[in-house]
């Protein structure tokens, strides 16, 4: 067995259950940003010694597999998942979201990535969120998303990336606010 199988040279690739599309579908322009997104969580987990950030972002990777398997199945297949993007799973962010709020100078001004080496890293994994965040919304538009929970859960992981950065940064007393 091999990981080269040589059916994807001519720019096709399968999506979950077996339908072939090409690899500029928006389809798999979204499920692939959800794995750059993942890998991304991957980077900013390395760089991390803060354990609460840690684990809030290794449990971010393991639902980006619940989001990229959603977005890597055609429509009429949905129901053959074992999981999918539901209210509980947005629920955890916005209970996250609040915990980080709690954070005296959070919410002040914009800050300027950089200030940390985790505080970028999950800057980059934000935007990438946001990216793909973008890639569903276009999905979306043209009827390929019925659960909308999947939009929602994403514009929530970047506004908990952009928070932890934060905080991160506050706590360790390299804020990097912009009076702007």
């Amino acid at each position: 067995m091999s990981i080269v199988t040589k059916t994807g040279d001519a720019g096709q690739t399968k999506l979950l259950f077996g339908a072939r599309v090409s690899k500029a579908d928006l389809q798999v322009e979204a499920y692939g940003t959800i794995d750059e997104l993942n890998s991304f969580l991957g980077l900013a987990r390395a760089a991390c010694d803060d354990p609460r950030i840690s684990d809030i972002l290794e449990g971010l990777q393991r639902d980006s597999f619940i989001v990229g398997a959603e977005l890597a199945t055609p429509l009429g297949e949905l129901d053959k998942l074992k999981t999918r993007v539901t209210p509980e799973l947005t629920a955890v962010l916005d209970a996250h979201v609040a915990d980080v709020e709690k954070t005296s100078g959070l919410l002040d001004d914009w800050a300027l990535p950089g200030a940390t080496r985790t505080g970028a890293a999950l800057d980059v994994a934000r935007v990438v969120a946001r990216r793909a965040e973008r890639c569903v919304v276009r999905l979306h538009d043209v009827g390929d998303v019925p659960n909308a929970e999947v939009l929602r859960y994403l514009n929530r992981v970047s506004d908990l990336l952009w928070l932890l950065g934060r905080r991160y940064e506050i706590e360790r007393g390299q804020n990097g606010a912009l009076r702007v």
